[in-house]
């Protein structure tokens, strides 16, 4: 079983930046497929961003040129950099591992953008 904790909430005034890491416990991180998922206040969790285990990414429309999915299999790390937050990116920000038919999930990190 992957277990999967993600860092790096906080508190930003919009138009600014953040980086969410995800740390994965296992020795085929590699392998496997990561991604983000947001879920706002009152509202379903949605897709963010995919990484492929080869390096291949993926992103929802609203986050293409602001936000970038990146892995370090070396630390077994997945990142999520963001830039020109919104009030709309606020919420709690998942990572998800998956390989085949297996996923797992983190507890999620909470994204707050406020002035």
């Amino acid at each position: 079983q992957v277990q999967l904790v993600e860092s790096g909430g906080g508190l930003v005034q919009p138009g600014g930046s953040l980086r969410l890491s995800c740390a994965a416990s296992t020795f085929t991180f590699r392998s496997y497929a990561m991604s983000w998922y947001r879920q706002p206040p009152g509202k379903e969790r949605e897709l963010v961003a995919i990484i492929g285990p080869s390096g291949s990414t993926n992103y929802a429309d609203s986050m293409k040129g602001r936000f970038t999915i990146s892995r370090d299999n070396a630390k077994n790390t997945v990142y999520l950099h963001m830039n020109s937050l919104e009030s709309d990116d606020a919420g709690v920000y998942y990572c998800k591992a998956k390989l085949g038919l297996y996923e797992s999930w983190g507890r999620g990190t909470q994204v707050t953008v406020s002035s």
